[in-house]
Order: structure tokens, then C-alpha cells, then sequence
């Protein structure tokens, strides 16, 4: 079931001069939010900016009844909700999309890898979250061009041990998240990975080539969050479908990758 409803800004930090972290709250019950879903949220006063913009959940505080968003500022858009104050309010349509699955509890010694990149680090926070509750141990890769495109690995680190990448070396193992040694260890039973297409590409190949079962989050161009304008289509083998509404999620032997 899907909602609309306006969130007051609890709090809105700027972690960079390209991030920032919305934790929005809402009075009333909270529905149920999974890991991996959005949300459509209304830049209100911004200059030619007219549709919704699709944002990840980074987080759900369900005793407070806190959503909190991660957003990459990129346009003149997102800007203005980097911008918005604690006490105002912004509408959301929420919870959207089709999330990341959750292995039976079971199973709780299969070793899950989370491996993120720039912003894509987003929904993989509250996947672990979700993960830990369940009595999984939820192992990070984390990848960024430098140290300052990093964000909040103490948060990570309460969930569980975070590897990182750097592309110039200046923290981690230099180099790709692909490159890094965690995956020469020859151990991992899934992989749940977000960020840019070619990072998940490659994450997905070497998935493939190891017969290691693989989820991706896309993050196609999305307009309307309810697959009304076909702007996200993505080749899967069934034909093409709307990330929007059968995804963002996809398991990569949904997709038609050349991985």
C-alpha cells in the first residue's frame, strides 16, 4: 500500500559540500518500510524544478517513527532540500518499489557481503540494520573516489566490519571495489550491492563467475515512482520493465547484463 503524507524535518545535516542526511518524522503510524524501497519526496520552491525526486530509504526508526533520507546534491533540486529547516515539513509518496530479500533466518551462518559505492551506500545501511536484527553478520565493502566521499562508516561499524576502497588509496585499499582482497577470500554466500552501473556491472561478474547469488539496486532515471512514464525501463529477460515498480531490486539473473 502506498502513501502520501507530509514529514516534519527532525533534523538536516550537510555531511559534504555534496551530501546531506534528512531524518524526517511523521505523526501517526508508521507503515511497514523494507530495505531497498523509496520514496517520492516534493522539492517545494525551487525553480523549474516540478517532479518529485526518487531518494532511497537510508533508515527507519521505527520506534521514533523516523525516516531518514541520504541525498546527493546534484541539481538545484536536491540543493533546496539540503536547505530545508527542522520544523518545515516536505510531502512524501512512500513506500515505493520492490526491496532486497531478506535469507530465512535459518541460514543465519551465511556469510552476506553489502558492497556500496558513492550514494549507493544509501539503502545497504538499513539492509544491514535489517540483516543484524535478524541475527546475520552483514560484512561492508564500501567504495568512494577519495576519504571525503566516505559517510558516516561509524554508523556502519555499529552494524558490522566495513571494508573500504578508495580510487586514490587515501583510505582502504586503493584502487576499485572489485579490486579490493575481500573478494579473493573466496567466501560469500550473497551479495546485495547499489551504486554506479558499471561498479554494479562488475560486482555482478565476478557474482556470476563465482556462482554466488547477486541483488542490485538500479538507479535508473525515475519521474513518477509508480511506472506511469516509462522513463526508468530497464531489458530484463521478460522484456522491459519499470524500475520504479518491479524494482528498484533485481536479482542480476533477472537482468540482460553482458557480465
Amino acid at each position: 500500500m502506498k502513501f502520501i503524507a507530509d514529514w516534519k524535518v527532525k533534523e538536516n545535516s550537510l555531511l559534504n559540500i555534496n551530501y546531506c542526511l534528512l531524518k524526517l518524522t511523521l505523526e501517526g503510524i508508521l507503515p511497514e518500510i523494507l530495505p531497498g524501497q523509496f520514496v517520492q519526496i516534493k522539492v517545494d520552491h525551487a525553480e523549474n524544478t516540478f517532479l518529485r525526486r526518487p531518494i532511497s530509504v537510508h533508515y527507519v526508526d521505527k520506534e521514533n517513527r523516523e525516516l531518514w533520507l541520504l541525498i546527493q546534491i546534484v541539481g538545484n533540486g536536491t540543493r533546496k532540500l539540503s536547505e530545508v529547516k527542522p520544523g518545515k515539513t516536505v510531502n512524501l509518496i512512500y513506500p515505493l518499489g520492490k526491496g532486497f530479500s531478506i535469507p530465512d533466518t535459518v541460514s543465519k551462518n551465511k556469510k552476506l557481503l553489502l558492497i556500496g559505492g558513492g550514494v549507493g551506500i544509501a539503502p545497504l545501511f538499513y539492509l544491514g540494520t535489517c540483516l543484524k536484527e535478524k541475527g546475520f553478520a552483514p560484512t561492508f565493502l564500501l567504495g568512494a573516489r577519495t576519504e571525503k566521499d566516505l559517510l558516516q562508516l561509524n554508523e556502519f561499524k555499529k552494524i558490522g566490519v566495513v571494508h573500504i576502497t578508495t580510487e586514490n588509496g587515501a583510505l582502504g585499499e586503493k584502487g576499485f571495489v572489485t579490486n579490493h582482497s575481500i573478494l579473493h577470500a573466496g567466501n560469500t554466500d550473497f551479495i546485495y550491492t547499489c551504486g554506479p552501473k558499471p561498479m554494479m556491472a562488475a560486482v555482478a561478474g565476478y557474482a556470476r563467475k563465482f556462482n554466488i547469488p547477486c541483488e542490485v539496486s538500479l538507479e535508473n532515471l525515475m519521474a513518477c515512482g509508480i511506472g506511469a512514464c516509462l522513463c526508468c525501463v530497464e531489458k530484463t529477460v521478460k522484456g522491459n520493465s519499470c524500475v520504479c515498480t518491479e524494482g528498484p531490486v533485481f536479482n542480476i539473473n533477472q537482468l540482460t547484463w553482458q557480465i
